[in-house]
């Protein structure tokens, strides 16, 4: 297996050797047959990727780079496109629409950054010089380290020809399942997070209103793409526990219509009527993401967009978070929170810190 024809994994899957990208948006359609690993992009464009082999982890030798190959930036390399004071303004000026009677909730969030170049030395196949760094190798410290129900990496270097990829995410969250079920149709999920802390313990009535909120934001969108009357709230305000933190999490699912499911612009329908995920934006969505591209000074790219496989008419997406992505010599990770009338500007800025400070320390050299 080879890192410089392009590499992937999601779901237990590994696939090599890319064979062609598709604009998903332009050519939905290709997405009905075959194994595709989709990355889109907060901000909309969203890729798809066909591999050549794609095989079940399990059955595939040496599947992932050792975690110990991975040399990242020093610790101390790290930049935020927001400071705590430029943050704690942003949450103050969100709190001021919520006041004005614009929006609910709004999903601020912030970019971390750090210079890293390609290593020097070969690739795992030894065949030529390594340009990229290994994703591999980042996927699987992260795997080590902080375990995540939707982790995923996607890795297409520039030089196979085609447009390039390099995203390695420790998501938690579910953004869209599609799944046939008999006897039903094609059912959609999603698992929507709101609500973060050390300890159950430390999840607080604000945490509790705001994961209501973007659950019902979700049941709305899915309302968009499904049949009447399918559409509903499984399970609500869950506490999942996860490496360092906690999250409530709710589950919303529904069957989508005759004319969504059979059409061929399925992937569309499912952008348009749910994407970006409710989350990572807020309510109301327009509203969320007309502020959110007053307040936030860097564009989010794969953060806070999704990530995951399409296969044959069923497919798993998780939303972009706890996710790095590399490009031009810097390595990137995104943090956010949401913001509500209830939030305190410290406290937030607090909870970026929480969600980054396992990840990064894992992503950064340990000197």
């Amino acid at each position: 297996m080879t890192g410089d024809t392009g590499w992937a994994s999601f779901a237990g899957r590994i696939a090599t050797d890319t064979v062609e990208c598709v604009d998903v948006r332009a050519e939905p359609e290709r997405l009905a047959t075959g194994t595709w690993f989709v990355v889109a992009d907060f901000e909309g464009p969203a890729r798809a990727w066909r591999f050549a082999q794609v095989r079940d982890a399990d059955a595939v030798p040496n599947a992932g780079a050792p975690a110990d190959t991975w040399h990242g930036p020093a610790r101390d390399a790290w930049t935020s496109s927001m400071d705590q004071a430029g943050y704690e303004a942003a949450v103050s000026r969100v709190r001021e629409h919520v006041r004005e009677g614009d929006v609910y909730q709004a999903n601020i969030c912030r970019v971390l950054s750090a210079p890293l170049a390609a290593p020097s030395g070969t690739t795992p196949s030894g065949k030529r010089p390594s340009t990229e760094p290994d994703a591999r190798a980042l996927a699987a410290r992260l795997a080590a380290g902080n375990p995540a129900p939707h982790a995923a990496a996607v890795h297409v270097p520039a030089a196979t020809g085609l447009d390039p990829v390099w995203v390695v995410s420790a998501s938690p969250e579910l953004y869209l399942s599609v799944r046939h079920e008999p006897g039903t149709g094609t059912v959609v999920e999603s698992g929507p997070i709101k609500g973060t802390a050390r300890t159950p313990d430390g999840l607080t009535d604000k945490d509790r209103a705001e994961n209501v909120m973007i659950t019902d934001l979700v049941r709305n969108d899915l309302q968009t793409v499904c049949r009447p009357g399918t559409v509903e709230v499984t399970s609500l305000l869950a506490v999942e526990e996860h490496p360092g933190l906690v999250h409530l999490v709710s589950r919303v699912r529904g069957t989508l219509s005759d004319d969504v499911a059979r059409s061929g612009e399925l992937w569309r329908h499912l952008l348009d009527g749910t994407f970006p995920p409710g989350s990572v934006s807020g309510a109301p969505k327009s509203s969320a993401l007309r502020i959110i591209g007053e307040l936030e000074p860097a564009p989010r790219g794969p953060y806070c967009g999704a990530v995951g496989w399409v296969a044959d008419g069923e497919a798993s997406l998780a939303v972009g978070i706890r996710t790095f992505w590399w490009a031009d010599g810097v390595l990137r990770f995104g943090t956010g929170a949401g913001i509500t009338w209830g939030s305190d500007p410290t406290a937030e800025w607090h909870e970026t810190e929480l969600k980054a400070e396992r990840l990064v320390a894992l992503a950064s050299e340990h000197r």
